[in-house]
């Protein structure tokens, strides 16, 4: 799910990076492999925190595709001003661009290419397969948390995403306990990030693997 996010900076980052004279040209793979770690690490530290309940919630209230009505209201969503903040220190910090322009890059790649990433994950159009609730959880647990796609008996994250977005609620409804499935999410990604860090890697050396493909 990870290369389905980076394609994604890649597409909106088209305009926003590449054809952007702000963003020098040398610059263009390292600002989009960036980007597409601030979203990932910032979904992936907030699930350890226990935040699932928060991605749920993103997910369900982003991601309409009705012109500027699904990113004007990411826009307000505190998970995702986080990652736009910290894009934006980044970009003056790492790349040297003026606040200015590092900030009209953020605020318009950040929230675009969630927008994206919730509308075609929560699509049902068979064009949109590879965006599955069930690979980003895998992804950013690192397997720790077992999915409906890595084992069976798993638990199915697509489905509990189309219950709760189809406005089923959660809590016990549809035979889960919402609580317990927080809880094993949050211990999967917890040890992830145990494991990334023991070993020397991370989601940014994935990231930078998808430039090589």
């Amino acid at each position: 799910m990870l290369d389905q996010l980076f394609n994604l900076v890649k597409q909106f980052g088209q305009d926003t990076v590449v054809d952007n004279p702000e963003v020098p040209n040398e610059h263009n793979e390292e600002v989009i492999a960036d980007a597409t770690n601030t979203i990932g690490s910032g979904l992936q530290n907030v699930m350890a925190g226990g935040g699932f309940q928060n991605i749920l919630d993103l997910f369900k209230g982003g991601g309409y595709n009705s012109g500027e009505g699904g990113v004007g209201g990411l826009l307000k969503n505190p998970m995702v001003t986080m990652m736009i903040g910290h894009f934006i220190s980044k970009l003056v910090g790492k790349y040297k661009m003026s606040p200015s322009a590092a900030s009209n890059v953020s605020n318009d790649l950040i929230p675009n290419v969630l927008n994206g990433l919730i509308t075609r994950t929560k699509s049902t159009d068979p064009k949109n397969d590879a965006f599955d609730f069930n690979d980003l959880v895998g992804s950013l647990t690192g397997g720790n948390t077992a999915t409906s796609e890595s084992a069976a008996g798993g638990f199915n994250f697509q489905d509990l995403l189309s219950k709760i977005t189809g406005g089923n609620g959660g809590g016990n409804s549809g035979g889960f306990d919402l609580q317990d499935i927080i809880s094993q999410v949050t211990k999967g990604t917890q040890q992830n990030q145990e494991q990334q860090a023991s070993g020397g890697g991370g989601l940014m050396d994935m990231i930078k693997g998808f430039f090589s493909r």
